[in-house]
């Protein structure tokens, strides 16, 4: 990813560490695709509250680039619109880079209020989170649409069952992370469902998160239509819970149905024990009840195989590469 050429952003009212410091320095990125409208007046809310500003320009095709620089932020292009779980990974990668004790990741629209950033940081800096959510539910409905409150409520209740985290708000962009979360968290998503699945590496691997309660507006109206937004993360949730929790997503439910075609096939056999007549509808729904079940349950079996047999090798892979840099080899890239 090329970096663009941009001046260095003035301290805002924190006091940036320096090599020797004792603050952790404070670093907010923001992913931004064609937000010349509201970039400018965002960096300059951001910087007040931290110490550096980072802009991850996803390929605008608009002046969003030129104006973040000239507001005080750097800015790092991706070159093109990879999506935004691409930007999310970059934001981390800049931030682990930068030597980030904190890094903040809010959105580029103005939908969030970076007065709120004092807030998000002080859990990490206090050592009481890895990851602090700013949840738009915390504190009641925070004006939120009916629309999107309901969206989110089915996105964020998926993403608990199969992440065993219990949320408020899964899906909530303004995110605080820690230096150990940057280090921890390896995202694949390139789309919106990229909080989703950070949610589900949270808690593989054992990092703390809280949540604050946040201010947000939906003074414009959304750029994406929110029916197609919201099945198209639901159905990435439901990929990620079909590979980490296959048992939830297919087997539990397989049970369940092969329980009922069990029932409706006992009472089938009782019907016709006491009259001498077969409940033909009855029978093949217990016989498709039953079908479905075996192969729900077939589907959660394989898949927890293939899961674990993923796990192992990387495991594998992961004490290769530990040997490795024990007797001084080098890693590349």
């Amino acid at each position: 990813m090329a970096v663009e050429g941009s001046r260095p952003v003035e301290n805002g009212s924190r006091q940036t560490s320096g090599a020797g410091g004792g603050t952790p320095l404070v670093v907010a990125a923001i992913p931004c695709f064609n937000e010349a409208r509201f970039i400018g007046s965002v960096v300059l809310a951001v910087k007040k509250h931290v110490d550096r500003v980072l802009v991850i320009d996803d390929g605008s095709t608009d002046a969003s680039a030129e104006i973040a620089a000239s507001a005080g932020a750097v800015v790092a292009s991706h070159g093109g619109n990879k999506g935004y779980g691409a930007a999310v990974r970059t934001a981390l990668a800049k931030g682990k880079e930068l030597g980030a004790g904190v890094l903040v990741v809010i959105d580029a629209d103005g939908q969030h209020d970076a007065r709120d950033i004092p807030r998000l940081v002080q859990p990490v800096l206090d050592g009481e989170a890895d990851v602090v959510i700013g949840s738009r539910f915390l504190a009641g409905s925070n004006g939120v649409p009916l629309y999107r409150k309901m969206g989110q409520q089915v996105l964020t209740a998926a993403t608990n069952v199969g992440s065993g985290h219990r949320l408020t708000d899964s899906q909530s962009g303004f995110r605080a992370y820690s230096s150990r979360a940057m280090s921890l968290l390896n995202l694949t998503e390139d789309g919106m469902s990229v909080s989703s699945e950070m949610q589900f590496a949270i808690a593989n691997k054992g990092l703390k998160v809280a949540e604050v309660p946040i201010q947000v507006s939906y003074a414009e109206k959304s750029k994406r239509n929110p029916v197609g937004h919201g099945v198209n993360v639901l159905s990435r949730v439901l990929v990620l819970l079909s590979l980490r929790q296959p048992f939830v997503l297919f087997g539990i439910p397989g049970a369940a149905l092969l329980v009922g075609g069990f029932v409706l096939g006992v009472r089938v056999l009782e019907r016709y024990s006491e009259t001498q007549l077969l409940a033909l509808g009855t029978l093949m729904g217990a016989v498709l009840l039953v079908l479905i079940g075996v192969l729900g349950l077939f589907a959660a079996v394989m898949l927890q195989a293939m899961k674990e047999l993923l796990r192992g090798q990387w495991e594998r892979f992961e004490r290769s590469e530990e040997a490795e840099l024990g007797d001084g080899g080098e890693v590349r890239d």
